[in-house]
């Protein structure tokens, strides 16, 4: 996945790597760790390490939004 200027948002109802969910916002894709887990932080306290494909890019979001309100 290309991530601009590593910002990504989460999916709905993501879980982090220990089944809790991650509240939804803005993060920054850290890296992505040899078992596959994206490591994502709001801010310098709270990271996660979540699954990927939870990830989408914050004009990827808006797109999708922008579609479905005119659809």
């Amino acid at each position: 996945m290309t991530v601009n200027n590593n910002e990504v948002t989460v999916k709905p109802e993501t879980r982090n790597h220990k089944g809790f969910f991650v509240q939804q916002g803005d993060y920054k894709l850290m890296s992505i760790d040899e078992s596959g887990w994206a490591l994502i932080c709001l801010d310098d306290a709270v990271c996660h390490y979540v699954d990927p494909d939870n990830l989408e890019e914050p004009q990827e979001l808006m797109n999708e939004l922008i579609s479905v309100r005119f659809s």
